[in-house]
């Protein structure tokens, strides 16, 4: 049984900060943001250069806002961010780089975000935060900077440590040095806290004010595997087909762990995941009695064989399907990458892909998310995003220093302790509605 409402329940006691002008920081996903496309680079750089020159704030979001709905591309990420939260239109900015953000200085408690993993340009001297001006990791140190928030949290793959020869990592602990925030990172597993996917993510948390004695949390127990996240009845569509078996079930494909099928822990999810077949993938007997399941979703005999051989050239790795601990979700999940890097199930006797409702679960997500967009762009946002659970279990560490600060974070604490319990008495594998009620009863007081 999928515990229906935890994650609501959570991220209510730990992200909704008073005053946050960011309260659903539960659910950023990464929007891929890119410049302005235009067929001249100097009348691209002029446009951004008149841009940036509009002071006014209103003003300014909306020539950003024209001219995206001008290039006529589908705004997929605010399809989702306005389909489930109560988020005004006139308060999501589509463009990160053009955000002002001077008028919310003072009145924000918590700033989350990530980017990708870009190398800087090192010109002369080394000064930090001019190095990464250009990159995305440059805007998020500039709006740290711009509206100074009790705390923030930045995420990126594990690689930003060792990326272009460690050179990345030093600038980026120079931005954040130069910030005057005290700031602590870690590399975190979401296989350590309640959620069967290997994701390893590094994580950066500072504070304002305070903070020198913040402690990552320790890992927690897995009390649950990738199978107790399926759905009972799936639609067919996600069964593979030939073509999909054959990539799939490739011994290649498993050895170097693009794919998976039936396994207990995940592989941490990519933009990419299921569409071009990598990932996790399950299996399931043939049941005549059950709800058939949608055959979009199932792989072809082709593409089962692709995903379940052995190998060639020499690479010989046996398949993996159904595990308990999942691999990472990708990004990329759609395109239906081989069994050793994506995560494949069994349904009906047939090979299948993880449905985007399956991935959103084991990115941390409740069942009341609303799906606004394809399969598609939903396991690009999937892959995409931060696991709830581990944003959880960071901020159980951090609201203790905000506590010490701000009174108004001292009820919060009191609660977080109640819940905290409330969790640690609940049943291996299987939560039920009085257990929630229970822990909502706990918030409401």
């Amino acid at each position: 049984m999928m515990p229906e409402g935890r994650v609501n329940s959570w991220s209510n006691l730990v992200l909704k900060c008073p005053g946050c002008c960011a309260k659903k920081a539960n659910t950023a996903f990464s929007e891929e943001i890119r410049p302005v496309r235009t067929y001249h680079r100097n009348v691209e750089d002029m446009v951004r250069h008149t841009i940036h020159s509009i002071e006014d704030p209103d003003k300014r979001k909306q020539v950003v806002d024209a001219l995206y709905q001008s290039s006529n591309k589908t705004p997929f990420v605010e399809r989702s961010y306005l389909a489930n939260y109560d988020v005004p239109e006139g308060h999501f900015h589509k463009d990160v780089t053009f955000l002002n953000g001077a008028p919310y200085r003072g009145e924000v408690d918590l700033f989350v975000g990530g980017s990708p993993c870009q190398s800087f340009s090192f010109v002369g001297a080394q000064r930090g935060f001019e190095d990464a001006r250009g990159t995305l990791f440059y805007d998020f140190v500039r709006l740290v900077d711009e509206i100074r928030p009790r705390m923030f949290i930045w995420e990126n793959v594990k690689g930003a440590y060792s990326h272009d020869s460690g050179k990345t990592w030093e600038v980026v602990s120079r931005c954040f040095d130069q910030t005057g925030y005290t700031w602590h990172h870690a590399v975190l597993n979401s296989n350590d806290y309640g959620i069967p996917q290997h994701r390893q993510r590094v994580f950066v948390i500072g504070f304002r004010e305070g903070g020198e004695d913040f402690e990552f949390p320790e890992p927690v127990g897995l009390r649950t595997t990738m199978q107790d996240f399926l759905e009972d009845s799936v639609a067919g569509k996600y069964f593979l087909g030939t073509k999909g078996v054959d990539f799939v079930t490739w011994d290649k494909n498993h050895r170097k762990q693009y794919t998976q099928i039936d396994g207990e822990v995940m592989l941490c999810q990519k933009a990419n995941q299921q569409f071009n077949w990598h990932g996790d993938f399950v299996f399931v007997e043939e049941n005549e009695g059950q709800h058939r399941v949608d055959e979009k979703y199932f792989l072809s005999q082709k593409v089962e064989r692709y995903v379940l051989a052995s190998g060639t050239k020499g690479f010989s790795a046996k398949p993996e399907t159904d595990l308990e601990v999942a691999r990472p979700i990708l990004a990329t999940l759609f395109k239906n990458h081989r069994a050793g890097v994506d995560n494949y199930v069994t349904t009906e006797g047939r090979l299948r892909q993880l449905t985007p409702k399956e991935c959103l679960r084991l990115m941390g997500f409740c069942d009341s998310f609303k799906q606004a967009v394809s399969d598609i762009q939903m396991y690009r946002q999937a892959g995409n995003s931060i696991v709830v659970d581990v944003l959880i279990a960071i901020m159980a560490q951090a609201i203790p220093v905000l506590a010490g600060q701000n009174t108004a974070f001292s009820n919060l604490q009191e609660r977080a302790n109640r819940v905290r319990e409330l969790f640690d008495e609940l049943p291996e594998r299987q939560i039920q509605q009085s257990d929630l009620e229970r822990v909502v009863a706990a918030l409401s007081d």
